[in-house]
């Protein structure tokens, strides 16, 4: 019993660490699940956490609401009702989101295998499993983007597992593309399609030729080394270009040359090309 009280007690201390540090936590129950709504919000009759799409705001102490339940508050981590969790705690966990970061969940090593060739290394978390890829920036969650891939930022939580080792990098386009996911259902236009002018002809933001070039010229390499799922590959690096350049007008004719001529050199067609380029044009509402 005292084995067991030592660690929910450092459960507890990790989480007002965490908290401490900028980090919004929560505690998990056993089987890495959030303790469940008190009898008041069961069924979401309290309307819901703020920022859960749903109306008013819930000012229950207890906590509830799963992600939305994650918190820095140090005096409501330590109050008596969020005591009575933490002495049945089986893990901590945290809200990537609440926290401007972006937790890559690699389930297996197939897929850390995958991530070491097609995404920038950053901070690394081992799991039972596999290993979280940890990217400063938020963006939306989304579950099976890829085999044993997931994706954990915004409404979601993960566990802590300690802090990790190697340098957290910015959040990358190729890792915002996953979580699009290719419109089966657009037709696209028989014509070839012509580069954008950008919307509103605005002047692009990232301020300077050099940060675009590196992007095509990645994109062309990411197209280049992929060895399976080619098709896949390169609407998602088309989509990811397109998120970052497409609304700004700094594309030319010339970068999507180099791009569809990446993709066709791994066996895409130019037809296939066009359509891509299309799907994630229309996936971005450009």
């Amino acid at each position: 019993m005292t084995q067991l009280t030592d660690v929910r007690g450092e459960h507890l201390r990790a989480a007002l660490s965490l908290a401490s540090s900028g980090v919004p936590v929560l505690p998990l129950r056993a089987g890495k699940v959030p303790f469940g709504n008190c009898r008041h919000c069961a069924n979401n009759a309290c309307g819901g956490r703020p920022n859960m799409k749903a109306p008013g705001p819930c000012i229950c102490p207890a906590p509830c609401h799963a992600w939305a339940a994650a918190t820095t508050n140090l005096h409501v981590l330590t109050s008596p009702v969020w005591a009575a969790a933490w002495r049945h705690a089986a893990a901590v966990a945290y809200h990537p989101g609440g926290a401007r970061v972006t937790v890559v969940d690699l389930d297996d090593a197939a897929a850390i295998a995958w991530a070491r060739q097609n995404l920038p290394a950053t901070r690394a978390v081992p799991t039972t499993r596999g290993e979280h890829w940890i990217y400063w920036g938020a963006m939306a969650s989304s579950n099976a983007v890829r085999p044993g891939v997931d994706i954990k930022s915004t409404m979601a939580y993960a566990r802590w597992l300690g802090p990790g080792t190697g340098a957290m990098t910015e959040l990358p386009d190729a890792v915002r593309a996953l979580a699009v996911r290719e419109p089966s259902m657009v037709r696209p236009a028989p014509q070839a399609v012509a580069v954008p002018a950008g919307v509103g002809g605005r002047d692009c933001p990232h301020r300077t030729a050099t940060y675009l070039e590196r992007g095509i010229t990645m994109a062309e390499q990411r197209i280049t080394e992929a060895r399976s799922t080619i098709h896949a590959t390169v609407y998602r690096t088309f989509l990811a270009v397109l998120s970052a350049h497409g609304r700004c007008g700094c594309l030319t004719d010339a970068h999507v040359a180099r791009l569809f001529t990446a993709a066709q050199a791994k066996g895409e067609t130019a037809r296939h090309c066009t359509d891509a380029w299309t799907n994630a044009y229309t996936a971005l509402g450009l």
